[in-house]
């Protein structure tokens, strides 16, 4: 039996087949590639989202996937997602916003906001889900596994981005703690992209640069040496492998996606 399961991963590597998976800001961006190449791969998926006409639509698309309301700044809307599910082997904690800014320019507000969206969420989100991740191993004979969205931005000091780089840091940071705290029941790892073509990164650009948008999108191709910006199905490929039977060593690591940026 074993030697058939080991020319069946050689045939299709990288199977989450009976897994079920949940990732956060799924409607869209990185988030909808990932639950897109999760699906694909043979999980079940759910596919939460703040915008639930969103998700819905999205959910709709993909094989074996269902949508679900979530607020993930909400503790209330977290504890009614967990409510709704027995089982869950893999969660990706993708949701997250930006912010434009030097220490002078980040305003408490603008602070406090970014550090509940990107920060505190993954806390809440995590803690609420983790005693059915912990659970995994007894349902799936596969370790429950968690894959962080952080950022090159938690790794090096980008111009303008105080708050960003504040808050990314901290996911990776939790990352490395919560793999030493779980060794041995539970696989925690986080990708770091670069630059991403998204609508992301589309806000951004249309918020903070609406006069010079395309002299700006420019500049975000040069600082990656690879001379382009990343593909949402870039990040969710490291997603699909990190979250797969052949990942199994892995955990408390840290994984960029840049193009270069950091190695530069």
């Amino acid at each position: 039996m074993k030697d058939s399961q080991d020319s069946a991963s050689l045939l299709h590597p990288f199977r989450l087949d009976g897994c079920h998976a949940l990732v956060t800001g799924a409607a869209s961006g990185i988030g909808a590639a990932t639950a897109r190449e999760l699906a694909s791969a043979g999980a079940s998926v759910l596919v939460a989202d703040i915008n639930v006409t969103a998700a819905e639509a999205f959910a709709a698309t993909l094989p074996g996937a269902r949508p679900l309301h979530l607020d993930v700044t909400s503790r209330e809307s977290i504890a009614a997602a967990v409510s709704r599910l027995t089982r869950l082997d893999i969660l990706v904690n993708n949701a997250g916003i930006g912010h434009v800014g030097s220490i002078e320019a980040t305003e408490p507000d603008d602070f406090d906001r970014l550090l509940d969206v990107n920060v505190r969420s993954v806390y809440l989100v995590t803690r609420a889900f983790l005693p059915l991740l912990l659970a995994a191993q007894a349902e799936s004979g596969r370790t429950g596994c968690i894959v962080n969205i952080a950022s090159v931005a938690g790794l090096v000091g980008i111009k303008q981005r105080f708050a960003y780089c504040t808050t990314k840091g901290a996911v990776v940071a939790m990352t490395r703690q919560i793999a030493v705290e779980y060794p041995k029941t539970l696989r925690v790892n986080a990708v770091c992209p670069g630059t991403v073509e998204t609508p992301f990164v589309e806000g951004y650009l249309e918020k903070f640069h609406k006069h010079n948008k395309e002299e700006v999108r420019a500049e975000l191709r040069a600082r990656q040496p690879i001379g382009r910006l990343g593909q949402p199905e870039e990040i969710a490929s490291m997603v699909r492998y990190l979250a797969s039977s052949e990942a199994a060593f892995i955990t408390g690591s840290l994984f960029t996606i840049d193009g270069g940026w950091t190695a530069a």
